[in-house]
């Protein structure tokens, strides 16, 4: 009987299990697949127990048991969906003592025939709902997978300006293009053995951070992260210590800032401007861990030939690109100024005679006046500093001509 049950019986035992979870019930397709496992589990377990009774009984993994896994994630259900299986073991098991009670009253047998049957089939209840989760996580990573890769592909179609149906891709990617985009790129430089998910964290902290919604957070790579956030209307105002909190959730990982464009074609060329300020800082091997489109296009264009960039920086300091960083800082500050001495040094907080000096001592270190090269002088020290050889040695981070700049972050 317990191999063979009634067919009432098994009509009951598919009706109570389905009732559980309404969602299984109305999926006519999963509501055959749980009812075919239901039957399964039944034939193993009695089988297994019949053969030898003291024995464990292994899981039932069998095809069918890991097709309903997979069905069940690909309908968008989680593994509370199996708490069928708790109430499947319920009605079995009454059913199990049901017949035991038929075939004997004598307390002995009774003993044999519940006892250990009902550690095993709780065991056995137990290893079989852990393989079908574990199949069930395996699903949703697989899928996951596939999700990723397809928005990776449809964003690499618009930044190639492949033809799109804007209103199509908005809806897969979840994400509109009728705003102001800011793209960000977040990386490992070393991504062996890297943890990826802290990554998405850094993304969803710069998105924040910068005062827009939820960044479109694309998987670019194992360590990299393509981001684009709408409408960031904190993003002039990241600091030096903000950016350090953000990028410290993923220790060694760094992030390059491009400009801000409005619509799918702002969207493009943000990205291509983060690309540009990646490529240099790692080109540069700089120690700095984010950087501003806004803040390195002119060093980023000068040090697209790498060599070309050393020659420029060698013949436009000569020695004084050895000299000590707070020289290197003081120089530059002094040009930032507009070369204004008493300016000059207020932004460094200290004395106009130390400032003067200073200037002194670096003049004779240039190869030509500092009154006729000023902007060359400028750009070659910002190129200095980004290169990682130099960078190391200063406390003070490289900023930008214009505007005064914005301190790039670096890991020191």
């Amino acid at each position: 009987m317990a191999l063979n049950p009634p067919p009432e019986w098994l009509e009951e035992f598919d009706r109570i299990t389905l009732a559980a979870c309404p969602e299984l019930a109305r999926d006519p397709a999963l509501a055959k697949v749980v009812s075919r496992a239901n039957r399964g589990n039944l034939a193993h377990f009695a089988s297994a127990i019949l053969r030898n009774p003291d024995a464990p009984v292994p899981a039932n993994l069998s095809p069918e048991t890991l097709d309903m896994a997979r069905d069940l994630v690909r309908r968008g259900m989680d593994a509370s969906a199996l708490e069928v299986y708790r109430i499947g073991h319920n009605l079995a098991w009454r059913r199990w003592t049901e017949i035991a009670f038929r075939l004997t009253s004598h307390p002995e047998e009774l003993q044999g025939l519940l006892d250990i049957p009902f550690r095993h089939a709780n065991e056995f209840v137990d290893a079989t709902l852990a393989g079908i989760t574990e199949e069930m996580h395996a699903e949703y990573a697989k899928l996951a997978r596939d999700i990723d890769a397809e928005r990776r592909k449809i964003v690499e179609q618009i930044l190639h300006e492949a033809p799109v149906n804007e209103d199509r891709v908005q809806t897969q990617l979840d994400y509109s293009f009728d705003r102001v985009h800011t793209a960000a790129i977040i990386w490992c430089p070393e991504p062996a053995n890297y943890d990826p998910d802290p990554l998405g964290a850094v993304a969803e902290a710069f998105g924040k951070a910068a005062g827009g919604q939820r960044p479109l957070n694309i998987i670019a790579g194992a360590a990299t992260r393509w981001v684009w956030v709408k409408d960031a209307a904190d993003l002039k105002a990241l600091d030096v210590e903000q950016l350090h909190e953000i990028l410290d959730a993923a220790p060694g990982s760094q992030i390059a800032i491009g400009t801000s464009g409005a619509g799918i074609e702002g969207f493009r060329r943000s990205h291509m401007a983060a690309l540009a300020t990646q490529r240099m800082l790692t080109r540069l091997r700089s120690p700095h861990r984010a950087a501003f489109f806004a803040d390195v296009q002119m060093i980023a264009l000068l040090t697209e030939n790498p060599e070309g960039a050393d020659n420029f920086i060698r013949s436009t300091l000569g020695n004084f690109e050895k000299a000590n960083p707070t020289l290197h800082t003081t120089v530059l500050t002094y040009i930032n100024a507009a070369c204004n001495a008493s300016r000059a040094a207020k932004l460094l907080y200290t004395h106009r005679n130390t400032l003067l000096h200073r200037l002194d001592t670096a003049q004779r270190l240039l190869p030509r006046p500092l009154n006729e090269t000023t902007v060359e002088v400028a750009v070659a020290i910002q190129a200095l500093r980004w290169r990682g050889e130099q960078a190391s040695g200063s406390t003070t981070a490289p900023k930008a001509m214009s505007n005064g700049g914005r301190a790039a972050v670096s890991g020191q």
